[in-house]
């Protein structure tokens, strides 16, 4: 069971996490076919399983991928409108990298394991600001990962970011 509970007034929490896979310069990024946004590939943790175990968990879903966390990177609190629902939204971005060797990449759009209602598309790192790309503190955190984990509030026009 996933970790998303909708609550009254049409409110939604959700517990999700998320994959920065970088190869060559490029980032990975996904979205629902008949949507307009991208966000970084990876789902919602379930119900008593640990974040690092569902990243790992859904990039095998979504990608026949399996991979490594190499670290923590940001801890987001996220606020947002989608589909006419209010979303109160934890999230935690990884960085990992493959068991075995690289990344298998290609610069045209492709859908993963679930189908074609998601497609994914490697995208250079320095062009991503020009990609409407949620959460939206990414378009400028993924020019420059931090050394230690970060939590970023967001929601509405203001962004906070600080060291954990």
């Amino acid at each position: 069971m996933d970790s998303t509970f909708y609550l009254e007034n049409n409110i939604v929490f959700n517990y999700r996490v998320a994959a920065v896979m970088i190869e060559k310069g490029y980032v990975l990024i996904h979205k629902q076919t008949k949507d307009n946004h991208w966000a970084l590939p990876g789902g919602r943790v379930e119900v008593l399983e640990d974040s690092q175990s569902s990243v790992k968990r859904e990039l095998k879903e979504e990608l026949n991928v399996e991979v490594k966390i190499d670290q923590l990177l940001w801890f987001s609190e996220n606020f947002f409108e989608y589909k006419k629902r209010n979303f109160h939204e934890l999230g935690l971005f990884y960085k990992v990298s493959p068991v075995k060797g690289s990344f298998d990449y290609d610069l045209e759009p492709f859908y993963g394991e679930e189908g074609e209602h998601v497609t994914y598309q490697w995208v250079p790192i320095a062009e991503i600001d020009k990609i409407l790309l949620y959460p939206e503190f990414l378009q400028s955190a993924l020019k420059n990962l931090p050394e230690t984990p970060e939590q970023v509030i967001s929601g509405g026009y203001e962004i906070k970011s600080k060291q954990l």
